[in-house]
């Protein structure tokens, strides 16, 4: 993008051979295309991961969106098939600066090229991708399109389009607000995954119920590595069927999407709630405890998407390096133990224990008068640093505790 002498913006010319990214707010970048050909349209945010990306583009939270990554280069290591987070990749777009020409690394089965022509996931290449981030931290994500191909013909006249019909197609696309996606990236059937590592074929020390929201595999898998039996459930899963499942805990995911839409889940989470099931909940599951509390949640500038982010454990005083991908946030009193605002208090006291300390946005909630907490982040770390997989085994010491003081009780009134 470049101002001419009048000082107005000039649309840069472009012809079928190109891939043209084009913004909500009419900014337009002309690039080559990656991946496959076509038209797509979401929101366009950014992930600042130096690597990953595998990681990134099969995690079910990026549904609907435009993944612009701000490392420069992108492919290295190409593919494999033990990387995906998820059964395929979410992304609506993928941008990147120099997509790498060569792959290398032991472990490639493909190179990502291939695999996005694969998934038929449109991309963009060859742009100044410093520049277009730094316009969205300034500006705020909005929604987006990436043309290429036949997409940038029209059908009828099989000319050209114009920046202005590309536009219209943007602006037709649904904002990320007031949108409901979990059901859109759950399971549709309840799986479950063993213990694992030195646990692998015991049995388990404690269940969990897993709701998938748009859950990432390596979550289920940390679990189990610490000696969990996992059954993870649908989203359209009722608190009848997790009964049935008789969890020592119940889990809620990661997931993409607006959590004012999300009602259903909030009153299945409170079912839980009442019940006394020790709950643990992860970015969609920390901002859908936070509403079954009374919080409210809000839309973030830009969000926080990366691995990368300094978030500080309050209980401890520890900070931590985190991975994180998340557009909204939970709105909590940071500071100070408080009365959960649903009902008069029914819940108890909560208060917030992880905060973002580049923003101070929180980052998790603990209550403590029920067994239940929650992060925004990403524990399970995939990709990312460790620092966080102590949350694992805090849900688990929270389900020990639960079936210490459960057995405690029956013995109690059985009068031994």
């Amino acid at each position: 993008m470049s101002q001419n002498e009048s000082g107005t913006i000039a649309i840069p010319t472009y012809d079928q051979d190109d891939a043209v990214l084009v913004l909500e707010d009419g900014q337009v970048y002309v690039g080559e295309p990656y991946g496959a050909l076509g038209e797509t349209t979401g929101e366009i945010v950014f992930a600042t991961g130096m690597t990953g990306y595998q990681e990134t583009l099969t995690d079910p939270s990026y549904d609907r969106q435009i993944v612009v990554q701000t490392f420069p280069h992108i492919g290295d290591t190409g593919v494999n098939s033990e990387d995906p987070e998820s059964s395929r990749i979410w992304v609506a777009g993928y941008i990147v600066r120099d997509p790498s020409p060569n792959v290398s690394n032991w472990r490639a089965e493909g190179s990502l090229d291939d695999d996005l022509k694969k998934n038929d996931i449109v991309g963009l290449s060859h742009i100044d991708t410093r520049k277009l981030v730094r316009h969205l931290r300034s500006a705020g994500v909005m929604r987006a399109g990436i043309f290429s191909g036949e997409a940038l013909l029209d059908p009828v006249s099989g000319k050209l389009r114009d920046v202005d019909a590309l536009l219209e197609a943007v602006k037709a696309t649904p904002q990320m607000r007031g949108l409901s996606l979990y059901d859109e990236v759950s399971t549709k059937e309840t799986y479950t995954i063993e213990p694992c590592g030195e646990y692998e074929g015991k049995e388990p020390l404690y269940t969990v119920a897993a709701v998938d929201l748009g859950i990432k595999g390596m979550t289920p898998h940390r679990m189990a590595e610490r000696g969990c039996r996992v059954h993870v459930v649908p989203s359209t899963t009722t608190f009848e069927q997790i009964e049935a499942l008789n969890p020592d805990g119940v889990f809620f995911s990661n997931g993409p999407g607006d959590p004012e839409q999300a009602g259903p889940e909030i009153e299945l989470l409170r079912k839980v709630l009442d019940a006394g099931y020790p709950f643990f909940g992860i970015c969609f599951g920390n901002q859908l405890l936070g509403r079954a509390l009374g919080f409210g949640t809000y839309k973030l500038k830009f969000g926080h998407r990366g691995i990368n982010q300094p978030v500080k454990d309050v209980t401890t005083g520890k900070v931590e390096v985190t991975a994180h991908n998340h557009g909204f946030a939970v709105d909590a009193p940071i500071g100070k133990t408080v009365d959960a605002p649903f009902e008069d208090g029914k819940y108890g006291k909560v208060f917030v224990s992880h905060i973002d300390l580049n923003d101070d946005v929180v980052e998790g909630l603990q209550c403590v008068d029920i067994p239940a907490f929650s992060v925004q982040y990403h524990p399970e770390a995939a990709a990312g640093p460790h620092d966080a997989a102590y949350l694992f085994d805090r849900f688990c010491e929270l389900m020990k505790n639960n079936l210490r003081d459960a057995r405690a009780n029956s013995n109690i009134k059985e009068g031994k």
